[in-house]
């Protein structure tokens, strides 16, 4: 069957590609941030349909194609599991008081003008620990965005702080699945990865926090104190603030630190937001459900059953505070999921049909010297993002790509391997549809185009990268023996 397959050329993979980039304007143009809300997602079917229909015309038979979607998306399936953890996490950690203590003493601790500057920082700090960018966005930025609010600062920078700093983490923890992928990848070991990245992620990081350092001094930037008191006195009314209610915090970064998958920590930690929200805030559970009719016992049982489920409801009457509580539930992450789906569709069908192959072959052509092999590594790794929308792909498939060709160059592979993750992993939550951006954005309940433009280590680390490979900087050789060996 496999020799009845046309070669595609690069017209047919240019074709839905660029018939996708219109839709995907068209939607953002007419829906503008809501156009995540369904109208992407036909964008990507649309897209896959059009890479599907192309994909017939050179002899490969709908079977294949499904076989290759139902791949794509299982490859996603993990990504799904912890979006729909975080998502439940989210709802049984206001209910249990998490949220509204890291919100509390937040906005006693942290000034507004070095704000932005010490949300990326802990961040940063917090995603090394643990080697989890996922992990830290979903629990201690959810609270930074919510101090953030009553701060009276602007939440889409604060969502860039909090990216900037856990990507940044993210990628120079040793834990971090990425990080020991893209050195397996390239062919290099984990520590001479980590070291070598240093030359362009410590630049990028001290670029992103000497422009949040920038933006917290503006005078806009001062916060309402009168807001500021009243969101603290509504919390301190209806929870029971105590060190107590950070102990499901505590629980998730140490299982993470002790390398406990994602699904699992998450979905632990959103259990064990349920138990304390029955312990330390039973009023708030009995109001919650609104049913006088049920014993006690099935009362905290349906209120923390309908927060993992549906996310929780908060009405004081004061609407910033209610809006910034009411959440979560893996409800709320259902649409994200569908975009998702659709995305990874879109992807599988490309890879599937070769036309995705047939791009990153032409782009070699291009890449005549070290530095123009680095710039096109960086363009093949974002632009694999965009299309199969999942960050290990854009490890995985130009690294297996381009690793033969940094060899022949004689090129170190710890060069390839930095390169895949300046440009793979770190661009992925740029990515409305990208599997990264889709959490983020429902993490965060910030648009992915909103926090783009403020995510200044993402933005600079690729950029920062270019630079080093067009200058020849810190781009290592190795000689010839070694590179045959490879």
């Amino acid at each position: 069957m496999q020799n009845n397959h046309k070669t595609p050329s690069i017209i047919d993979a240019l074709i839905p590609i660029f018939l996708l980039i219109v839709m995907l304007s068209m939607s953002v143009y007419l829906y503008g941030d809501n156009s995540s809300y369904g109208a992407n997602q036909i964008a990507l079917i649309l897209g896959a349909s059009i890479a599907a229909l192309i994909g017939i015309k050179n002899g490969y038979t709908w079977k294949e194609m499904e076989k290759g979607i139902v791949k794509g998306i299982s490859m996603g399936m993990g990504a799904i599991l912890i979006l729909l953890a975080v998502g439940a996490l989210i709802g049984t950690w206001i209910m249990s008081g998490t949220v509204p203590a890291m919100i509390y003493y937040g906005l006693k601790i942290l000034s507004p003008s070095i704000f932005y500057f010490a949300a990326c920082i802990i961040c940063a700090l917090s995603a090394l620990s643990i080697g989890s960018s996922w992990t830290v966005a979903g629990t201690l930025g959810v609270a930074l965005i919510g101090i953030s609010l009553g701060l009276g600062l602007s939440p889409e920078i604060t969502a860039g702080a909090i990216i900037s700093g856990a990507y940044f983490g993210d990628k120079m923890s040793p834990l971090s699945d990425t990080t020991n992928l893209a050195p397996a990848i390239a062919g290099t070991d984990l520590f001479t990865h980590i070291r070598h990245m240093i030359w362009t992620t410590g630049p990028s990081l001290i670029i992103a926090l000497i422009l949040f350092l920038i933006l917290g001094f503006k005078p806009t930037s001062t916060g309402d104190t009168q807001g500021l008191a009243i969101i603290q006195d509504t919390i301190t009314s209806a929870f029971n603030i105590s060190m107590f209610s950070f102990v499901p915090l505590v629980v998730v970064f140490i299982l993470a630190y002790k390398k406990m998958p994602a699904f699992p920590t998450v979905l632990i930690g959103a259990l064990l937001g349920g138990v304390f929200a029955v312990f330390l805030q039973p009023q708030i559970v009995s109001n919650f459900v609104n049913k006088p009719e049920l014993s006690k016992g099935l009362t905290m049982l349906s209120g923390v059953w309908t927060a993992l489920h549906s996310g929780f409801t908060f009405n004081s009457g004061v609407e910033v505070v209610d809006a910034l509580l009411t959440r979560g539930g893996m409800s709320s992450m259902l649409n994200t999921i569908w975009l998702v789906i659709c995305a990874l569709t879109f992807g599988a069908v490309l890879e599937t049909t070769e036309l995705l192959n047939i791009i990153v072959k032409s782009l070699l052509k291009f890449a005549k010297s070290s530095g123009s092999l680095i710039v096109t590594t960086i363009a093949t790794c974002i632009g694999v993002n965009i299309i199969t929308a999942d960050q290990y792909i854009s490890i995985v498939l130009p690294g297996r790509m381009y690793k033969t060709e940094f060899a022949r160059r004689n090129l170190a592979p710890k060069n390839l391997s930095r390169t895949l993750e300046d440009a793979g992993t770190i661009t992925s939550p740029l990515i409305p549809w990208n599997t990264c951006g889709a959490y983020m954005s429902a993490s965060l309940g910030i648009a992915t185009f909103a926090y783009l433009p403020f995510c200044f280590f993402n933005l600079a680390n690729p950029i920062v990268a270019i630079i080093y490979g067009l200058l020849n900087v810190k781009i290592e050789k190795i000689d010839k023996e070694t590179a045959d060996k490879l």
